[in-house]
């Protein structure tokens, strides 16, 4: 009889199997309240789990009971009101438990039925229909995570990793090699012996005794030969060999010049916090670079990419140059898939708006899987958006997108990075 025990860190008084099979069961219902939970919460707490609530007709099923049917006769101990015989009113209001008083209006209310998520839980749900779009395997790369493959066999090993059908194989090609010799001199001694019988040698001729002895030396000699010798044993051999991986980086650009408030900062802080979880939970192997720009380029860590202070006037095209130049140097000759997402309020030299263009469709563009710019006003489109308003018509892996407030920023980022069509 097999046991199994499920150890499953859970606690008091709850059941992970059924936890997971309410998951399973109303995964519909939840996602559509994890979709209404997170419109008013904070970006910076979308780690956090959440209390979700679904409605109650949506969880409840039917059940069976047994009806009371027929005429029954039942005593009440202590009553002092009611005879047999009596009739006994319908209640005002109907019938049942409930304490309420019945509304004038026509809609059904009903409870809904609370449920916490966990934080994974919460995450799981928040994160499902988004991916990288146009991920794609430029190059299958030498990476930390292996799988076992067979190669061969080895002499030495584990009695769980003997090979059966291989060792008993090289015990009987030993078994013929080391007594090929003794069954050859056997065969000789015998047919000697044969044909000295045969011409009527007695039985204590010296050579039949002779030849007898030889004969029956042979065949202790053959038996001692083990039938399998620890020098036969095989076992399987496994070797390690990396999987194959796709690798990838991206590129954060933020605009941190004097047009830029401290309110698009923030917001801009906020679009790639969201991503920044996004992609350290979807990729596991996918490197960040956080370059800050204002009028010069600068790649930094991420603690100075959202909490410097520094701001200037604006030259967009030193953060691309600098992104040129790092995807050259570091990531380039196809082993990476590179993708891009920058936030900016668009303000920037008219001459240079051109060269951030020119930059974009001539060189930048052919290097990297997936571009995507976000505008942060409330005003009309700026003369950056203008410039790259063109780039689609060249690559199409080119993504705009404008955000107002702060409650843009989730319909921005599941637009932006959306599942795509097969």
């Amino acid at each position: 009889m097999t046991y199994l025990i499920d150890r499953r860190l859970q606690g008091k008084n709850k059941s992970a199997v059924n936890r997971e099979r309410f998951l399973r069961r109303y995964k519909s219902q939840i996602k559509d309240a994890v979709g209404r939970a997170i419109k008013g919460r904070s970006i910076t707490d979308v780690e956090n789990g959440e209390k979700v609530s679904i409605p109650v007709k949506d969880v409840s099923e039917p059940s069976f009971g047994h009806a009371h049917g027929g005429v029954w006769e039942v005593v009440n101990p202590g009553n002092q009101e009611y005879l047999k015989g009596d009739q006994i009113n319908r209640p005002k209001g109907g019938g049942g438990s409930g304490r309420g008083k019945a509304g004038n209006s026509d809609q059904m209310t009903e409870d809904d039925f609370i449920f916490e998520l966990s934080r994974e839980e919460f995450m799981n749900y928040f994160f499902e229909d988004l991916e990288l779009p146009h991920m794609v395997k430029t190059q299958l790369t030498a990476s930390t995570d292996f799988k076992n493959q067979r190669a061969g066999y080895n002499m030495s090993g584990t009695p769980s990793n003997i090979h059966v059908l291989r060792s008993l194989r090289g015990a009987l090609g030993r078994r013929i090699a080391v007594g090929g010799g003794s069954r050859k001199r056997v065969a000789e001694a015998e047919r000697e012996l044969e044909q000295l019988l045969l011409d009527g040698a007695p039985l204590l001729d010296p050579r039949v005794i002779e030849l007898k002895k030889l004969i029956h030396h042979l065949h202790t000699r053959l038996l001692a030969i083990p039938f399998i010798d620890p020098f036969d044993l095989r076992y399987t051999n496994r070797i390690k060999v990396p999987k194959p991986m796709t690798q990838a980086v991206m590129f954060c650009i933020m605009d941190v010049s004097g047009s830029m408030d401290e309110t698009r900062k923030d917001t801009a802080k906020r679009f790639f916090i969201l991503l920044y979880l996004f992609l350290k939970r979807v990729y596991d192997k996918i490197e960040v670079v956080f370059i800050r720009h204002h009028t010069a380029a600068a790649e930094v860590d991420e603690e100075e990419f959202f909490h410097s202070r520094e701001s200037g006037g604006t030259v967009v095209s030193s953060a691309l140059h600098l992104l040129d130049k790092i995807i050259d140097e570091r990531y380039g000759g196809g082993s990476y898939n590179a993708y891009v997402a920058q936030a900016s309020d668009g303000d920037n030299w008219d001459n240079d708006s051109v060269l951030c263009r020119q930059l974009l469709v001539n060189t930048i563009m052919p290097k990297v899987q997936y571009y995507t710019y976000v505008e942060i006003t409330d005003g009309p489109p700026q003369n950056l958006w203008e410039q790259y308003s063109h780039v689609p018509d060249h690559h199409q892996h080119f993504a705009m997108q404008k955000i107002v407030t702060p409650a843009d920023i989730y319909p921005v980022f599941r637009e932006l990075f959306k599942k795509q069509p097969k």
